[in-house]
């Protein structure tokens, strides 16, 4: 089973139509045509199927093997599909992490070195794959966190059976990731500010955000959930802000919303990012893009440092759950830096984690993602040496087939990184008909963790500053959906030419491929 990425390269991404029952049968998501075929769980993720008729014999041995997640993806998105998809993992000798009925996906780990093939041959899984190259450690927060569903099959652990969908902790510490490549060392960086005042955010000038307090902070009425390390519950400057109720960790891969589970452990970036987005407008430190909106923490890096791909799925889920108008995802989805299709493991987790993102901006939900820091051009990649990066990295061929996810996945706005100057950060990314617009990424202030705050730099920090200018739309604008949001911040951001001289970007003053439709503007955004 492939992946299929039917988007004409230099051809802007965008939701427009529904395609499910298609695409659902062929078990694809047709990134580019608009497929929306995802919903959140029908019921509480990690629960075990429901009684009924036994799960099919396994076709394959049972072969004791290393601890594995996989994505098993339904041919049809409801209920009864999914529940056969869970007797199939059952049958295959799994258990269930999770089981998403509208998306037509089911988390599960096994420790069946057969599992995947034999689950595949169920008629009722259109496709099926591992999320990450290194086995599932003890450690790790979804170990043995997964139920048997009725059938012939073993649980992960002969003998002990898995317990209901357990809430995840704060994580584990483990290992550090197998291979740090720049773009993680880049945003890992940070320079500690002491006492720093709103005058050095030149980011906020930058795009008109000081201006555009002078008219509104944003809306209470505004969410945006923060997909990331996690957010210091108690710093100062983001305290106010905080939805407690709406926050959680996705670690073990059901949504966890105890305040210990989603408090950044090893990683201040989470906290960074969402000061760049809603640091309170109190007397104290910074504010943020949009000082006047709340943010959800949605905990979705491990301590290792990993943001798997059953996490990413949580957490679009719960940021849907609870009502979140934008997501941040300052992150691309582990182990493998592009995802292609061609790879039967990469093409599953490829049609689970769009089922995902499209399922939330189907509810209305705009998705803001970071370009990546490799200085790659994603209209016209050739290799990718940094993956995977669990175990031992490889250098591959690649194409434009192949996914940076979520950034390059259907509708999702994708953010290239300036400098104070204006220009392209190095660092950042850029292609034509993928980039979508540019904000400030280089050296920005923001709040750390211990009450503090420090520069970073990386397209991280620049997506949540088009996170907080489409907060200060939607508090603008309540009644428009996401589409119409993302089509008003593209029209007034600011044309910004390519540079005279250069080979590498390409396309228009309107919209090239280091700028997108522009940087984006934040005062027009509270006056248009």
């Amino acid at each position: 089973m492939t992946f299929t990425d039917p988007r004409a390269r230099g051809t802007r991404r965008r939701v427009t139509t529904v395609c499910l029952a298609a695409s659902l049968t062929l078990g694809l998501v047709a990134v580019g045509s608009g497929a929306a075929v995802a919903a959140p769980p029908a019921s509480a993720p990690g629960a075990p199927a429901a009684p009924g008729k036994p799960g099919p014999a396994p076709t394959l041995p049972v072969v004791e093997g290393p601890v594995m997640n996989y994505v098993v993806n339904a041919g049809k998105a409801n209920p009864g599909a999914t529940k056969q998809v869970e007797r199939a993992v059952a049958a295959a000798g799994g258990s269930v992490i999770a089981a998403y009925a509208e998306l037509g996906v089911v988390v599960a780990q096994s420790s069946n070195a057969n599992f995947a093939p034999s689950v595949r041959s169920d008629k009722a899984v259109s496709s099926a794959g591992a999320t990450r190259t290194a086995a599932v450690a003890e450690t790790d927060p979804t170990y043995g966190v997964g139920t048997t569903a009725p059938g012939p099959g073993k649980p992960v652990r002969p003998g002990h059976p898995g317990g209901p969908g357990k809430p995840g902790g704060p994580g584990h510490a483990g290992k550090p990731k197998a291979a740090t490549s720049p773009e993680q060392r880049l945003e890992e960086a940070t320079t500690v500010v002491a006492d720093p005042l709103e005058a050095q955010q030149w980011d906020l000038t930058a795009i008109g955000a000081d201006q555009a307090h002078q008219v509104t902070d944003g809306s209470r009425d505004v969410l945006v959930a923060v997909l990331d390390s996690g957010i210091e519950g108690d710093h100062p400057d983001l305290q106010p802000n905080i939805d407690v109720a709406a926050s959680a960790s996705c670690l073990t891969g059901t949504p966890d919303s105890s305040y210990a589970a989603w408090q950044p452990t090893t990683s201040d970036h989470g906290t960074h990012v969402a000061g760049t987005i809603a640091a309170a407008r109190n007397g104290v430190g910074i504010v943020g893009v949009a000082p006047g909106v709340t943010m959800s923490a949605v905990k979705v890096v491990s301590d290792d440092g990993f943001i798997y791909p059953e996490a990413a799925i949580c957490g679009f889920m719960q940021a849907a759950a609870t009502g979140a108008d934008i997501t941040n995802n300052s992150y691309y989805v582990d182990p493998w830096q592009f995802w292609c299709g061609s790879d039967v493991d990469q093409a599953a987790v490829l049609t689970a984690v769009d089922r995902a993102v499209q399922f939330t901006q189907k509810k209305g939900i705009v998705n803001v993602a970071a370009a990546g820091n490799s200085s790659i051009d994603l209209a016209n990649k050739t290799v990718d040496t940094d993956s995977p990066n669990d175990t031992m990295p490889t250098t591959r061929p690649i194409d434009s087939r192949c996914l940076d996810i979520p950034t390059e996945l259907d509708g999702v706005v994708t953010v290239s990184s300036t400098t104070s100057a204006g220009a392209k950060s190095g660092f950042s990314n850029y292609g034509e008909g993928v980039v979508d617009v540019a904000a400030p990424g280089s050296a920005i202030l923001s709040t750390v963790t211990g009450g503090g705050y420090g520069t970073k730099s990386g397209t991280s920090m620049a997506s949540p500053h088009v996170a907080g200018v489409l907060a200060l739309l939607k508090s603008t604008h309540p009644r428009l959906g996401g589409t119409a949001l993302v089509g008003l911040l593209e029209r007034q951001a600011t044309d910004t030419p390519c540079p005279t001289g250069t080979t590498t970007c390409t396309g228009t003053p309107a919209d090239n491929g280091w700028f997108g439709e522009g940087i984006v503007d934040a005062l027009a955004a509270v006056t248009k």
